[in-house]
């Protein structure tokens, strides 16, 4: 874990646009991709995430010509994912510009993709997409795909969903973290699919579950209302980085304004404006 916590806006896109919905549903216009990713380069993020959110489950690739006009108007990380199926794919999302590239639905068909993307382009370039919602009673569990060693079971707290949400896939959350580390991600971003748009708070239980599990860092996502829920994730949830949309896609909240409150309940933050 590194020792300055990463405030990140994640830019959904579907048809071109930044959306932003509840629970994968209900998706709100928010801008203009290439410029709502320069206005938070402006404002101090450390990074920015761009996540094609329909491109797996219309079955194509990212739109690598917003990838690109993206990439020209930010000096800071970039991670993109959506759509992203093969190595190729890869090469060229990271030729497209983009610092890292981040897998959900392709991982857990191709669970080879991880290691050897790692191998070619660098752990570092390789995000793990975890999507990942509380297991009830009688939620749908297909493990006949699977083995053993990922599925749910007794225990098991969550399950991980594929294709934007809509399929779940009967594997453990907390097992396939620790899999997909030892295949080679470099970084997990873990969305809590039933915290996402609903303002109400980050999943730290399931956050602390996956980063006390793993040895490289997890992005928190789904569930930030406020900039106290990001001091409680990364406080109580051991998170390394906090991903959030709405807040500030919708201007409730700014960077600084994040980081500020983040600061001053003594956990380490990269000022605004510090190079990364």
């Amino acid at each position: 874990m590194s020792l300055a916590r990463r405030v990140i806006p994640c830019l959904d896109v579907h048809g071109g646009r930044v959306v932003k919905g509840v629970k994968f549903v209900e998706l709100r216009d928010a801008g203009d991709p290439v410029e709502v990713a320069a206005r938070y380069d402006s404002e101090g993020a450390d990074e920015v995430t761009f996540l094609d959110i329909s491109a797996s489950n219309e079955e194509r690739q990212t739109t690598l010509k917003t990838v690109e006009a993206t990439a020209r108007q930010v000096f800071i990380p970039l991670t993109v994912g959506g759509g992203i199926r093969t190595v190729e794919d890869m090469r060229n999302t990271l030729n497209a510009g983009a610092d890292k590239t981040a897998v959900n639905t392709a991982a857990v068909a191709n669970p080879d993709i991880v290691g050897e993307g790692a191998a070619r382009f660098g752990s570092q370039c390789i995000v793990v997409a975890i999507d990942a919602k509380q297991l009830n009673v009688g939620d749908p569990v297909d493990t006949k795909s699977i083995g053993t060693e990922l599925a749910v079971d007794a225990d098991s707290r969550w399950q991980v969903y594929t294709h934007g949400g809509r399929r779940p896939t009967g594997i453990d959350a907390v097992k396939w973290a620790n899999f997909i580390v030892a295949a080679g991600a470099g970084e997990i971003l873990l969305t809590s699919m039933d915290r996402d748009g609903t303002k109400s708070g980050y999943d730290v239980a399931l956050t602390a579950a996956v980063s006390t599990s793993v040895s490289v860092p997890v992005i928190a996502s789904g569930g930030a209302g406020h900039a106290e829920h990001m001091v409680e994730v990364v406080r109580d949830g051991y998170a390394d980085a906090v991903l959030a949309a709405s807040i500030f896609h919708f201007r409730e909240l700014t960077i600084a304004d994040v980081k500020k409150q983040i600061a001053d309940a003594g956990v380490p933050v990269r000022p605004p404006g510090e190079s990364v």
